[in-house]
């Protein structure tokens, strides 16, 4: 069996066994008068949605974490100028978290984390130096020695939000062979050729997809069969469609919910139902999850409905590993909120449920 396959095929079960705990990961920023003081370990309940804290460590502004697929290791950003990047263990016997070790994400303000599909390499977003750097990971979980480092250039039409690059996510594709780079500055998704073997992309045979100029990508989704991938831009609110084919977008639709005026949207969080059948993205603008029908023969979406989250600025959400809870971090008011998902339809209800965190902003699963 394919080393990848056999990932993955580890993966889900993971994911879809109902005897594992689940942990929900809540990643914060610590500065600006927050009363976080790191990373947050809660308990989930996955009959009734409800939630119990059951450790905490000590990090500044870790804002955004990605989980290993083996569960053993959280990684996680710390957003400040000059930034860093810092793995920990994960006991499952103490539910808590220790620090394996840190290095410099060779940026200012990273905000974004993924692993390649093998788990080998870490890719980092830095936000503000407009870079991302990728990682080797040791058989230990700790972080390796730098693979690459690569840098953008350029800018887009808004001088005060778009002055130069700013790389807001990294995205690996489901076979393993291209990485996302979704680039708030210069509008402009890049597709990179990734070799597994080595940890790095290759910038010479790159593909860019150049989207609406002043709506700034920000993160990405991708369908399970690898076929499209979706993207919700931050100026724009904006969420677009697009078929994939070996590592090449083309736009099928541009769907616009929020008409925001401009300068006020805040798109944010894009994800998909454990089924593939719905899209959920998060709109800081008007603190909503937006929820879209997608057709998975030809990528196209269709509007199902809005829910508030019941709170203010909801940066990141996550939807439950059984597809039965979504889960709305709202960081200006300092809460996040439960929901329970309609399978069928892929509505939510507000279930009244919430816990009070300080600045909440990245929310993950450990499955234990």
């Amino acid at each position: 069996m394919k080393p990848i396959l056999a990932l993955w095929l580890s993966f889900l079960f993971t994911m879809t066994n109902p005897l594992l705990a689940q942990y929900l990961v809540v990643g914060t920023y610590t500065n600006n008068n927050s009363t976080s003081k790191g990373i947050y370990i809660y308990s989930f309940n996955k009959q009734d949605g409800s939630l119990e804290q059951v450790s905490m460590i000590s990090t500044t502004n870790p804002s955004y974490q990605v989980v290993a697929k083996d569960q053993k290791t959280v990684y996680s950003v710390n957003e400040t100028a000059a930034g860093k990047i810092s793995a920990f263990a994960f006991d499952a016997a103490s539910k808590q978290l220790s620090l394996l070790n840190t290095v410099e994400s060779l940026g200012d303000d990273p905000c974004y984390l993924e692993l390649d599909q093998t788990g080998r390499w870490l890719f980092c977003s830095n936000y503000s130096s407009g870079s991302f750097s990728i990682y080797a990971i040791q058989p230990d979980g700790s972080l390796g020695p730098l693979s690459q480092f690569i840098k953008h250039a350029g800018h887009g039409p808004d001088t005060s939000r778009q002055e130069g690059p700013h790389v807001h996510s990294t995205t690996i594709s489901p076979d393993n062979h291209f990485l996302f780079v979704c680039d708030l500055g210069t509008d402009q998704i890049t597709s990179y050729p990734f070799d597994a073997a080595t940890g790095k992309v290759d910038t010479a045979a790159t593909f860019i997809t150049n989207t609406t100029p002043g709506t700034g990508p920000r993160h990405i989704a991708l369908s399970k069969n690898g076929r499209f991938l979706y993207n919700v831009t931050e100026m724009g609110g904006t969420v677009s469609a697009y078929a994939l084919t070996n590592g090449k977008l083309q736009l099928l639709q541009t769907e616009d919910q929020l008409k925001a005026e401009k300068g006020k949207a805040a798109g944010a969080d894009i994800h998909f139902s454990p089924n593939g059948k719905f899209l959920y993205v998060s709109q800081r603008s008007n603190s909503t999850i937006e929820i879209y029908k997608a057709n998975r023969k030809n990528g196209k979406l269709s509007f199902a409905g809005t829910q508030s989250t019941n709170g203010n600025f909801p940066r990141n959400f996550t939807i439950g590993p059984s597809g039965t809870w979504l889960l709305a971090a709202n960081q200006k008011s300092d809460n996040i909120t439960i929901y329970k998902v309609n399978k069928r339809t892929g509505l939510l209800t507000a279930t009244g449920k919430e816990i009070k965190a300080g600045i909440p902003v990245s929310l993950k699963w450990i499955l234990k």
